[in-house]
């Protein structure tokens, strides 16, 4: 027929393989049946997928449905094993390592402490961690289609040098990105540990359906991401999203904040604000510790008292929240603002609710502000489903 492409059946297979495929991703073993109508195919054609994507090693069949009238029927699942990724997600402190398979499921962890300026290199640090991440899952460093490394700052596309991360010892090296493609035999890729915990929330958490919104992130450093049209934005040196840095009414203005590698917002509402405005406040009992530490600590107790020096704190750093990301509702206007991390975990919905009525006062739009759905590692799960997405569309695609 004129104007028929060639190999269009190919790729109109490929297409029905692939919704099939994520479709079993989303709700887990189906029968034939169910695939049928969750697609529109027929029950001939989609048995032949399902044929096809068997002998593909892309699914297995998994049991039969039970408790049903009628015959059991067959189910069929992702065959997990067909891929697996690896992330990193690195901090000054330690480097913690995951592996998954295609289907998502973790099947390996490992951590590397790193404290200091040890003599030993990255390249070691970071080979360790996975290694010993892959070890964990069974498998071999061979094994690992693809890994995402999670690190504060950003990697200038530029240069390829680490920005906006002067406290993370050993990984400024210029020749560093390239030491590392030599040491890994797989794809590696590079993202700002924030940007990541945004992906978590996007694909499995409060930002689910989501085009425009920001994630504010308050955990050892304040930062946040931005998804405008459905995409991260990182701008041009990859240093959208460091608003610990920005300029904020309530904080001495901070100057070279590069090499204070501190700003305005991070002074303002950062960990190491806590326990100097509960000093302030009266608060009685401010434990010891690691600033973290102790100012989730602080606001955990803010969040329990309804009245009191406590929750004056809470009020007190709700606001000093609101005051930066003001700035940052005005120029984007966001749908949605997720609060994740330690520190404003801690404050739950107490504090979500005083934040969100500040920001009524000082911001024009009104976007709505929840908190973060992925609470248990969201940054290392961020790096897995970041190096999923692409490892599927390659796994995947049954016109190879």
């Amino acid at each position: 027929m004129a104007g028929t492409t060639p190999g269009t059946p190919r790729v109109l297979r490929a297409m029905n393989d692939r919704a099939a495929l994520d479709l079993l991703l989303a709700h887990g073993p189906l029968s034939r049946t169910r695939i049928g109508k969750l697609t529109g195919l027929s029950k001939p054609t989609a048995s032949q997928l399902l044929a096809r994507l068997e002998a593909a090693g892309l699914v297995v069949a998994t049991g039969t449905t039970e408790g049903r009238p009628g015959p059991n029927a067959q189910l069929y699942a992702v065959n997990a094993g067909a891929a697996h990724v690896a992330g990193l997600d690195v901090t000054p402190e330690r480097i913690r390592a995951a592996v998954a398979d295609v289907a998502g499921g973790v099947v390996g962890e490992f951590e590397v402490a790193t404290p200091g300026r040890r003599a030993e290199s990255v390249v070691h640090q970071v080979t360790g961690a996975l290694d010993g991440a892959v070890k964990a899952a069974g498998l071999a460093r061979c094994d690992v289609h693809r890994v995402v490394i999670a690190t504060p700052g950003a990697f200038d596309p530029g240069t390829g040098r680490l920005r906006y991360a002067s406290h993370l010892p050993g990984w400024h090296s210029p020749t560093l990105l390239d030491e590392l493609a030599a040491a890994l035999p797989m794809p590696v890729e590079y993202e700002n540990d924030v940007n990541l915990a945004a992906v978590a929330e996007q694909r499995l958490g409060a930002a689910r359906g989501h085009e425009d919104f920001v994630l504010l992130w308050n955990e050892g450093g304040l930062g946040a991401a931005l998804v405008i049209g459905g995409r991260l934005h990182r701008g041009f040196t990859g240093g959208a999203g460091e608003v610990g840095f920005l300029p904020v009414p309530g904080a001495p203005l901070v100057r070279h904040v590069t090499k204070a590698n501190s700003g305005g917002f991070q002074e303002l509402a950062g960990g190491q604000a806590l326990p100097r405005l509960a000093r302030e406040l009266g608060v009685a009992d401010i434990p010891a510790g690691p600033v973290n530490e102790v100012a989730a600590a602080l606001i955990a107790r803010g969040a329990a008292a309804a009245a009191g020096p406590e929750h004056a704190l809470l009020e007190a750093f709700a606001t000093a929240l609101a005051t930066g990301l003001a700035s940052l509702v005005a120029v984007l206007d966001p749908e949605l603002v997720v609060l994740s991390g330690a520190l404003l975990a801690a404050g739950g919905e107490p504090l979500r609710a005083l934040v969100q009525n500040e920001l009524a006062e000082l911001a024009a739009s009104r976007p709505r502000l929840v908190s973060g759905d992925v609470t248990e590692l969201p940054v290392l799960r961020g790096a897995l489903e970041s190096a999923l997405a692409t490892t599927r569309d390659e796994v995947f695609d049954t016109t190879r």
